[in-house]
C-alpha cells in the first residue's frame, strides 16, 4: 500500500497563522504543474512493487488549479504508477473556490474526497486569521458540497484568541449539522515568523490561552465522540468507514512518496523532503534532478517515530512490535519509561499496546517525547 502527496505550493492570501511553503503569485503555476509530472515521472520506480491506494492534493490551496490542471496530474500518475481500482483521491479545497458549478464539475472527476477548510463559522475569527472566505461562504459551500459528495472532511481551529467556549460549541455544532462524516482540528500554534506571531508580540492580538486550548479540545472530544465520530487519531474525528486512507497510511508507518517543492516522503527506512522553494524545484526538474535531501533513519530514529505516531491514534504502540522491530532492550525500555505515566493515569496498557487515556490526549506528543529513546 501506498500513497501518493501531490504540494500545490499556492494561495490567493498568506494566512496569518500558516508556516507552510507557498506563494501568493501564480506567475509559475503552468511551469510547476509540468514540474510535478516530470517528478512523478522521475520517481516512478520507486514504488514498483506497491499499488497507490491514495492521491492527496495538500497545499497550498489545491483548489485554485482548475479541474484540467487536477486532472492532468491525475493522468500522469495513472501513466507513471500502478494504481488501485477504488484509490481515496483528496483535494484540499477553500470554501471560495467551491462555487455550485465547481462542485458539481469536482463531483464528476477522479477526485472522491474534499477536505474544505472551514476554520470557524465566526465572521471574528476568520479576519483574526486572514482567512481568504467569510462565513456565508463557508456554509454555502458545505450546503452544496454534501449534495454531490459523500466523503467530506472539514478543518476546524480551536484555541482561537477571543472566540470563548460558547462559540466554539457553536462552531462544533454548526459543523456537526451538515452532517459530514469527518473532521479535523487543530489548536492554533504559534510558529515563529508568521504576521499572528508578530501581532501577538505588539500587543495587537491576544496570545494563545493554552488553558482554553486544552478545555475546548475535550469539548470537541465530547461532542463529536456523542455524535458517532471516533476519535482515531488526535486532531481526527471520523465515522465508521472514513477515516481518512492516506493520512492514516502517515501514522501505521506506510510508505508514500511526496511531489512538489516542500513535499516529504518516507519508505520505512529513509525520510526525504524536496526544496522549499518554487523556482529552485523547477529549475532541478528542468535538469532531470530530484531537488530531495534524503536522511536514513536509524533504529532508534524508527522506533521514536513509531512512539510518536502510534500514541497519537486508538491503534496505540504494540509491544509485540516493538520486541520485533527493535528487539528486547527497547520494549524494556519503554515499559519502563511509561511506568511514571501509567501511574499518573495518562497511559494504560490494553491488550498488549501501549494507549493514551482521555486525561492524557492533549499531552500526547510530550509524554511520547520522553519515551523517546536517545541515541
Amino acid at each position: 500500500m501506498s500513497g501518493i502527496y501531490i504540494h500545490i505550493p499556492f494561495c490567493k492570501q498568506a494566512c496569518h497563522y500558516c508556516d507552510f511553503h507557498f506563494s501568493t503569485s501564480l506567475k509559475k503555476k503552468d511551469e510547476l504543474i509540468n514540474a510535478l509530472c516530470q517528478e512523478l515521472e522521475l520517481r516512478k520506480g520507486e514504488f514498483k512493487n506497491s499499488s497507490v491506494e491514495t492521491i492527496y492534493f495538500g497545499g497550498g490551496t489545491p483548489s485554485l488549479l482548475t479541474n484540467d490542471e487536477l486532472q492532468f496530474i491525475i493522468d500522469s500518475v495513472y501513466k507513471n504508477y500502478k494504481v488501485s481500482d477504488h484509490p481515496e483521491i483528496t483535494l484540499e479545497a477553500n470554501p471560495d473556490d467551491l462555487s455550485k458549478e465547481r462542485i458539481i464539475a469536482l463531483s464528476k472527476s477522479p477526485i472522491n474526497r474534499l477536505s474544505i477548510g472551514i476554520q470557524s463559522f465566526f465572521e471574528a475569527d476568520l479576519k483574526l486569521m486572514n482567512r481568504a472566505h467569510n462565513a456565508n461562504e463557508a456554509k454555502s459551500c458545505l450546503d452544496e458540497a454534501t449534495k454531490h459528495f459523500d466523503n467530506i472532511s472539514l478543518d476546524l481551529i480551536y484555541g482561537i484568541p477571543g472566540a470563548s467556549n460558547v462559540q466554539w460549541l457553536a462552531n462544533i455544532e454548526m459543523a456537526l449539522s451538515f452532517g459530514v462524516p469527518h473532521i479535523s482540528s487543530y489548536a492554533l500554534t504559534v510558529e515563529p515568523k508568521t504576521a499572528l506571531a508578530s501581532f501577538i508580540k505588539k500587543g495587537i492580538i491576544d496570545n494563545v490561552d493554552d488553558e482554553q486550548a486544552h478545555e475546548q479540545f475535550y469539548m470537541l472530544k465530547d461532542k463529536l465522540e456523542a455524535s458517532g465520530f471516533v476519535h482515531y487519531e488526535l486532531s481526527n474525528f471520523g465515522k465508521d468507514g472514513y477515516f481518512s486512507k492516506n493520512n492514516s497510511a502517515y501514522w501505521q508507518g506506510k510508505s508514500y512518496l511526496g511531489i512538489g517543492p516542500s513535499a516529504h516522503s518516507f519508505n520505512g527506512k529513509q525520510r526525504g523532503w524536496n526544496v522549499k522553494n518554487n523556482s529552485k524545484y523547477i529549475n532541478a526538474i528542468a535538469q532531470h534532478e530530484l531537488p530531495i535531501e534524503i536522511e536514513t533513519l536509524t533504529q532508534t530514529d524508527q522506533y521514536n517515530e513509531y512512539i510518536m505516531t502510534g500514541l497519537r491514534t486508538i491503534w496505540g504502540v504494540s509491544f509485540r512490535k516493538v520486541e520485533e522491530d527493535f528487539g528486547l532492550v527497547f520494549k524494556d525500555y519503554l515499559i519502563e519509561q511509561s511506568e511514571v505515566f501509567i501511574n499518573q493515569q495518562l497511559l494504560y496498557i490494553d491488550d498488549g499496546h501501549l494507549r493514551v487515556t482521555k486525561k492524557g490526549q492533549f499531552l500526547c506528543d510530550g509524554i511520547a517525547s520522553e519515551l523517546f529513546k536517545i541515541n
